[in-house]
């Protein structure tokens, strides 16, 4: 007997990165949407974060999950464009959950991490991809 032979490695990490990017865009909407209505659920006071207050990392927040809901979404349809806008978002998000670090450390980190995680899952080429 002979196994089958899968080519799917490309895309199965351009499938994951996309919805690791659209779990990424959920979790920042949440934390959005966390930092304008109860900024008394974070560690520290507003004055004690390392740039702007809660209500602008709350709007930017939001912003970050909804492009990275859309570019998941392009992901997982296997949009170039998507793939490379995610990396870019992903990168920023890792950032700006650098900046948030003293409000929340444990989440910020976690979301540092899935982040990273991203970008790798995007980066990784496809098997059958053309230079």
């Amino acid at each position: 007997m002979s196994r089958a032979r899968s080519d799917a490695g490309g895309a199965g990490w351009l499938a994951f990165g996309g919805w690791v990017l659209v779990l990424a865009g959920a979790f920042n909407i949440i934390a959005g949407l966390t930092s304008l209505f109860r900024p008394d659920y974070f560690v520290v006071g507003g004055g004690e974060l390392l740039v702007f207050n809660f209500d602008a990392w709350g709007y930017i927040w939001l912003a970050f999950g909804l492009l990275q809901l859309l570019a998941g979404a392009g992901c997982l349809a296997g949009q170039r464009w998507a793939r490379m806008t995610g990396i870019g978002l992903a990168g920023l998000s890792a950032i700006g959950h650098l900046t948030f670090l003293a409000a929340f450390p444990l989440w910020e980190l976690a979301s540092i991490a899935l982040a990273v995680l991203v970008m790798y899952a995007l980066v990784v080429p496809d098997k059958n991809a053309v230079a």
